[in-house]
């Protein structure tokens, strides 16, 4: 994670300028013997909780998209992932119905650093390129730190 960028401000701004509920960010953190995720920065949140959450590699939105280093789409929640809606807690906790969550790489190098998620209340808001087209906008802003994104 990059101190020089004014992330929240960042996140505000796109999700101003676009029809997004939330934009939020998940950085790694090291933890004890291990990496985690957190999501450290939100904008249109409608409460808290996604400050506690804490996700391993491979488990949330956050943790898949990071073990993965590739993008995940969700059209719709409730085809996709119902069943199973305690493993993804900002999903719940924000009463996500559509989202999009993108790996932020450093540098030119492979590895994953954060996961910017780009999510709706409804189904009929944003497609798909909507959310790319913040993503790319997200990825120009911060180019200048090194970090860079993936492409579909």
């Amino acid at each position: 994670m990059d101190n020089n960028i004014d992330y929240q401000t960042l996140i505000d701004e796109l999700r101003a300028q676009s029809a997004i509920d939330l934009i939020a960010l998940a950085f790694v953190q090291t933890s004890q013997l291990d990496y985690v995720l957190k999501w450290q920065y939100a904008s249109g949140n409608i409460n808290n909780r996604y400050k506690r959450v804490v996700l391993q590699s491979g488990k949330g939105i956050a943790g898949l998209v990071y073990k993965s280093g590739k993008p995940m789409y969700i059209k719709d929640i409730t085809d996709n992932i119902i069943t199973d809606l305690y493993n993804y807690p900002i999903v719940v906790s924000e009463d996500l119905k559509r989202l999009v969550a993108f790996p932020i790489f450093e540098g030119q190098q492979d590895k994953v650093k954060g996961v910017i998620l780009l999510g709706n209340r409804d189904t009929k808001t944003s497609e798909l390129k909507d959310y790319q087209h913040v993503y790319t906008l997200f990825l120009k802003q911060i180019s200048a730190s090194g970090f860079n994104g993936v492409s579909w």
